[in-house]
């Protein structure tokens, strides 16, 4: 007998925010078919959310599409984003994604990097 690990596919959402602001930038990138989530090693927790505009999509995407928005991410970085809600918000003069990930153990005081268990 053998034990295996099992990750239920969640996968990734926006919020109705997101949604309008990725639309908005796609209207100016006719050749983009969506946004890419990304994780990179960064900062003093351990990893970074970035995104990225995707021209081409790879064999090891997945793909989410909520309200005819598709959002990217390689399946390598899915363990770490499963179930991650990205928002758009608006602080004083600046916008920005925000990532509510539940894979999240701790952030960095500046809520720029992340740590998973």
């Amino acid at each position: 007998m053998t034990a295996e690990t099992f990750t239920p596919t969640v996968g990734v959402t926006m919020t109705p925010s997101a949604v309008r602001h990725v639309r908005k930038q796609l209207e100016k990138k006719p050749e983009a078919r969506g946004i890419r989530l990304c994780i990179k090693k960064s900062g003093c927790s351990g990893f970074k959310y970035e995104t990225q505009w995707v021209d081409e999509v790879s064999a090891d995407d997945e793909v989410y599409t909520v309200d005819g928005v598709n959002i990217y991410v390689k399946k390598e970085h899915l363990p770490m984003v499963n179930g991650t809600e990205i928002d758009f918000v608006t602080q004083g003069v600046n916008s920005m994604f925000e990532f509510r990930n539940p894979n999240a153990t701790a952030e960095c005081g500046c809520g720029e990097s992340f740590t998973v268990a």
